[in-house]
């Protein structure tokens, strides 16, 4: 998810959404939990941090469930990713916030890919994903939102014919294909009109015939034009 910055600070207790637990005296790591749109239920992690990655406009955010949860002991690589962040943070040298804004990110994508590995049991981005097939055609739709994809295109992506492409992409996602990508580029254009971007160059970006093509299917997927849309957060900014 590319089209949305991470971002990952350090927060006071009780004010996080990724923390470390750890039971023993010397606060070894042996838990991790993230709640992509909430935060921490535990009292007396080892490390508490903020990670906000675009909230229920990111697909991917909103598709996760409310809490991952990893026991280190089952995984070395992300204990020793955790042992090295909860050190970094002992050791509060120069360049600590940098270092353990990166760290964090990449837990959290570890965790993430985790759960796509996992797959899941109902229509969606993360069953999507966990496909080895469709995760393809996801994946470049999301890296080239702009391009006019057919689902021949992106059944050839997928080594599938294009009959069991159709069939298949809604079992998983819960889509069609076309419908998945327009609901993409709408999500891009109201993050990108929220912004501050001209419409004019949100649609030639996204590849609308003009603004006017924009606006309309703006206005069916979200109840209001770019420009209300724009001048609500631009009202809520300045509150």
């Amino acid at each position: 998810m590319a089209n949305f910055e991470m971002r990952v600070r350090p927060v006071e207790a009780g004010q996080g959404n990724i923390a470390v637990y750890g039971d023993d005296p010397a606060g070894t790591p042996d838990l991790v939990q993230f709640w992509p749109l909430g935060h921490t239920e535990r009292r007396d992690p080892i490390l508490e941090m903020r990670a906000e990655w675009g909230g229920r406009a990111n697909p991917l955010v909103a598709a996760l469930p409310s809490m991952l949860s990893i026991a280190l002991a089952d995984d070395p690589q992300v204990r020793r990713l955790s042992e090295i962040l909860v050190e970094e943070a002992r050791a509060a040298r120069c360049g600590s916030d940098g270092a353990l804004s990166r760290l964090c990110e990449v837990l959290i994508i570890h965790l993430m890919r985790r759960e796509i590995e996992r797959g899941s049991t109902s229509p969606g981005l993360v069953s999507g994903l966990s496909d080895n097939r469709l995760s393809r055609a996801i994946v470049a739709m999301h890296n080239d939102p702009g391009r006019r994809w057919n689902n021949r295109e992106l059944a050839d992506l997928s080594h599938l014919s294009l009959s069991r492409f159709a069939e298949l992409f809604p079992l998983k996602v819960g889509l069609s294909p076309q419908a998945y990508l327009r609901k993409w580029r709408l999500t891009l254009a109201r993050r990108d009109v929220e912004g501050g971007v001209q419409v004019q160059s949100v649609a030639r970006k996204l590849g609308y015939s003009s603004a006017e093509a924009l606006t309309h299917a703006f206005k069916r997927e979200f109840g209001a034009t770019p420009r209300n849309v724009r001048a609500r957060q631009q009202a809520s900014t300045a509150a």
